[in-house]
């Protein structure tokens, strides 16, 4: 489960900035969210509203980027490659910060991370008692350039293998490779998002297409999920079959790939049509539901940016239904998206609503609906903001 989010100079975010996904006592104890370690609760979901260029995907990207660098750096990157962090404009010349706080195993976890293009300069995992006391601390030390560490028993990893981690990977993500069990589990959290440090994916490419029909392959029981949706949704599908094909390159080489058919039924006959020539709102949803459906079905947190991407408003809110009722979301999975579907503003609660905007400086900042004052939840928090009651709209 996600609590809050720190980040000071990634992309457009410059100023410290802070996101919170927990609740005050004021929000009803329902479906909607979830309960915490401490007895308190946050949210399922969480939309990101604002103009064109506030820095909505930029604040998914650092989620993104977090759960990269702790659980591929190490296998992704070379020994010499520098890391694919983006700083602010202004701030080429100073470290990124990062602070994530969430739950796992039935307690609260803070994770930081301090770094820049060239090294980690800090990297620390905290677990919260009565205080957050530290698992294992990583600073980089200028005078020596090696790194001082600290570990914890519980983290039983060889200080001598630690102090050997590269200056381009996560302290986690290399104990991991070494079956330290703790790491191991860190670095195979459920987090699935269509943002990279180069943005969003077109979901109804052709790779991401292939890709969702091997898993549906493999997942019998998302497959079948996936197929009840779509045809709820009147695509005008009956099911989506998936067929292996055998390929072969230029050098004869021989490999598989799974290819995805819509079946349509036509007085009683069946036509089917390679998922490529469907409509750009059916190829969406069908690879929508291929990075959304296997965190509902084992819970964990899905990142998606422009959730509305080639989808009905209709069908949005079928996509926010899967998250927020219980029977589809057994394990409490979260889901935080950026949105242009503004009409979503009557639906959600002023809670789940965080307003992204850029000021002069070119500097992101955000806020959740309910910290601006006078904000009830009977408004008409739609109308309110189109207007420019809240901020956050393009100045045309």
């Amino acid at each position: 489960m996600l609590r809050k989010l720190k980040i000071q100079n990634f992309g457009s975010v410059y100023e410290p900035l802070e996101i919170s996904l927990l609740l005050n006592d004021r929000v009803p104890k329902d479906y909607r969210s979830l309960s915490t370690c401490d007895n308190s609760h946050a949210s399922k979901i969480t939309a990101l509203i604002g103009a064109n260029g506030s820095g909505k995907t930029n604040i998914l990207k650092s989620l993104a980027f977090l759960h990269w660098f702790v659980s591929h750096s190490f296998t992704s990157r070379a020994p010499n490659e520098p890391i694919p962090v983006v700083s602010h404009f202004v701030g080429k010349e100073k470290p990124t910060d990062f602070q994530v706080e969430f739950e796992f195993e039935n307690s609260i976890w803070r994770y930081d991370l301090t770094l820049t293009h060239e090294r980690v300069l800090h990297e620390s995992l905290h677990r919260y008692d009565y205080r957050f006391s530290y698992i294992f601390k990583r600073d980089w030390n200028t005078e020596n350039s090696s790194y001082d560490i600290k570990m914890k028993d519980e983290f039983d990893f060889s200080l001598k293998e630690a102090k050997k981690v590269r200056e381009n990977a996560s302290l986690v993500a290399t104990a991991a490779q070494y079956n330290q069990s703790l790491a191991l589990k860190l670095a195979s959290l459920s987090v699935v998002s269509n943002v990279t440090s180069l943005g969003r994916y077109n979901l109804g490419s052709i790779d991401q297409i292939i890709g969702a029909a091997e898993l549906f392959h493999k997942e019998e029981s998302i497959r079948h999920t996936m197929n009840n949706l779509l045809s709820e949704w009147d695509l005008g599908l009956s099911q989506v079959s998936i067929e292996k094909s055998i390929q072969h390159n230029e050098k004869g080489e021989e490999s598989t790939i799974f290819l995805p058919f819509g079946n349509h039924e036509i007085d009683g006959k069946n036509f089917k049509l390679i998922m490529f020539e469907e409509s750009s709102g059916t190829r969406s949803a069908f690879t929508l539901l291929s990075k959304i459906l296997p965190i509902l079905e084992k819970g964990g947190l899905a990142i998606i940016d422009e959730l509305e991407s080639d989808l009905h408003p209709h069908m949005l809110s079928k996509v926010l239904d899967l998250f927020i009722l219980p029977e589809t979301n057994p394990h409490n999975a979260q889901l935080i998206f950026s949105t242009h579907s503004h009409e979503l503003l009557n639906i959600l609660l002023k809670e789940q609503i965080i307003l992204v905007e850029k000021d002069s400086n070119l500097n992101t900042d955000a806020y959740r609906l309910d910290d601006v004052e006078g904000v009830r939840s009977d408004d008409n928090i739609y109308a309110k903001y189109m207007a420019g009651a809240y901020g956050a709209v393009p100045e045309i």
